[in-house]
């Protein structure tokens, strides 16, 4: 079986929908299973949409208007304006009114979970009702029924032997499966696997099923060493070893969600990054080898960051135990930790505050260490460096730590 996963820049609209079919044709329909996210920037939409109930903001209503209007409008330009599509959507926007009419909880995450799924449940539901119209058989799976997690709301974490039964119970081999990317389900509850995780979700579905091989569909050629929307010159990597892949995920490059390539690589699946606006092109090949092709500095960027700087108020040295004191409240407040650079009296991090917890970190932590912080800094990361590349980032703004090994070199700019 293959793995096909498009994302929502792919069904942003309804001329999307139509491409993915397209490319669905010209790949071959047997035997696939299609992995889709929620349509064009639908998950910031529900994003709004979560905010205004919990924190019972005004503009819930216009929000929901929106989320209602743009997929109406998406299958009015695909569908005659009656038929089961429309009752489906309705259902699943029945299920969300529902849901916010019922709920009692005040866990944020545990929301969150329950209102942004709608966004894949939405968006699987029309591409399978066009691909139907046009004559192409497909069966619509639920995820939820086949990705068991944990109750960890937002980065949910995969039960495994789990997961692999339910996914081998529910999937048909011969079929063209369509099933959502970045859901899970715990019980009865729907779970996510943290942002961009429909790359995830096809390593997961790849590695219980042996796939033959993974494909991410993009709006870009393939894997570039840089991120075309904020560099002008980039570079299409032609084949990528799974080492590299990871180390690119680990540092934050964006077009392979961090974790996907774990499973793929222990089972040997090729992972192939092409673009859906030329399937003639064949993109990048991430699997067995050494490096990259060809041999090219590779820019990560990383806006938004947080450089915080920590030292003990008696002036001793940041060592095991303080330091090992800092790490545990940096994971109590989930900031992820991107950068880390130690000397005798002090211990500098850079971070992301996706939780937006930094402020209950600080005024933990200001008890005990005098705390200096850096906010909207940007992290640079350029693996396989040379001099001209760190120039090149040396002129974007001030550098305020920088930090080099054999491989890697990490400029916090601000």
């Amino acid at each position: 079986m293959r793995i096909f996963k498009f994302g929502g820049a792919s069904v942003k609209d309804a001329e999307g929908v139509k491409n993915v079919a397209n490319v669905l044709l010209h790949e071959g329909t047997e035997d696939v299973l299609v992995v889709i996210s929620a349509m064009g920037k639908m998950t910031n939409a529900f994003e709004k949409v979560v905010d205004a109930f919990f924190y019972k903001k005004e503009g819930l209503k216009e929000s929901l208007n929106y989320v209602e209007d743009y997929h109406i409008n998406i299958i009015n330009n695909l569908f005659d304006k009656e038929g089961e599509i429309y009752i489906k959507v309705n259902y699943l926007l029945g299920e969300l009114s529902g849901f916010m009419a019922r709920n009692t909880s005040r866990d944020y995450n545990y929301v969150y979970d329950q209102i942004v799924g709608f966004g894949e449940l939405l968006s699987t539901n029309i591409v399978s009702a066009y691909l139907s119209k046009i004559g192409v058989l497909n069966k619509w799976i639920d995820v939820r029924n086949c990705i068991k997690t944990d109750g960890n709301y937002r980065d949910a974490k995969v039960k495994w032997d789990e997961t692999k039964k339910a996914i081998k119970n529910v999937i048909q081999a011969k079929e063209l499966n369509i099933t959502q990317g970045f859901l899970g389900g715990f019980g009865d509850k729907t779970t996510t696997l943290g942002r961009e995780g429909s790359d995830y979700t096809a390593g997961i579905f790849a590695y219980c099923l042996d796939a033959e091989s993974v494909t991410i569909w993009k709006d870009v050629e393939g894997v570039l060493n840089a991120d075309p929307r904020v560099f002008t010159k980039t570079e299409l990597l032609k084949e990528i070893s799974y080492t590299e892949a990871v180390e690119m995920a680990f540092y934050g490059a964006s077009v392979i969600h961090p974790k996907t390539i774990q499973p793929l690589e222990q089972k040997k699946i090729p992972l192939y990054v092409r673009s859906f606006k030329d399937i003639t092109k064949l993109g990048t090949c991430v699997g067995r080898g050494k490096g990259i092709q060809p041999e090219t500095p590779c820019f990560i960027v990383k806006k938004n960051q947080i450089l915080i700087s920590i030292s003990a108020k008696d002036f001793s040295f940041m060592v095991e135990d303080n330091i090992s004191a800092v790490f545990k409240k940096l994971h109590d407040y989930k900031l992820k930790v991107n950068l880390i650079q130690n000397s005798a009296i002090s211990f500098s991090v850079c971070v992301e505050d996706k939780y937006n917890r930094y402020d209950d970190f600080y005024n933990d932590l200001k008890k005990a260490f005098i705390i200096k912080t850096y906010k909207n800094t940007t992290l640079y990361t350029i693996r396989h460096f040379d001099d001209e590349a760190i120039s090149f980032i040396k002129k974007r703004g001030e550098v305020v730590i920088r930090q080099i090994n054999t491989e890697t070199a990490q400029l916090v700019v601000k």
